[in-house]
């Protein structure tokens, strides 16, 4: 066999090895492929000032800071209700994570008409959201 003959003999092997591979879907994590077993640790509230309220929320199991700020969104949307106001507006929020504890610091404004800006949530809607799904208000 010839150096060139033993080269092509190798290349045809080599490719002949690959179109058997198939190839491999794109593979991504989802939230939805993780479990999801939240404890809930309760919601420090402070009025700031005015209509500026300060939300701080702790809970164990959380698949990410998704579900501190979830959680940190229904106490706000309780809140004010309870204060008589049906929406709020998302100023920020700020998470950290230790271990199994996930904390929240979640700053929102409370008024009886939609604000302005983006990230405004119809109180009512999000309340009866978070107990279709589990998560504790106020």
């Amino acid at each position: 066999m010839t150096f060139r003959t033993s080269h092509i003999l190798l290349a045809l092997a080599a490719s002949a090895g690959l179109s058997a591979c198939d190839p491999q879907p794109e593979s991504s994590v989802t939230r939805e492929g993780v479990d999801f077993a939240p404890q809930y640790a309760g919601v420090d509230t402070r009025l700031l000032e005015g209509d500026l309220v300060n939300f701080h929320v702790s809970m164990t199991g959380a698949r990410d800071a998704t579900d501190v700020h979830v959680y940190a969104e229904c106490a706000a949307a309780q809140y004010a209700l309870i204060r008589g106001f049906g929406f709020a507006r998302h100023v920020r929020t700020t998470t950290d994570n230790q271990g199994d504890l996930w904390t929240g610091d979640s700053v929102y404004t409370i008024s009886s008409a939609l604000p302005r800006g983006l990230k405004t949530i119809d109180a009512e809607v999000i309340v009866a959201n978070c107990e279709d799904n589990g998560i504790p208000t106020v």
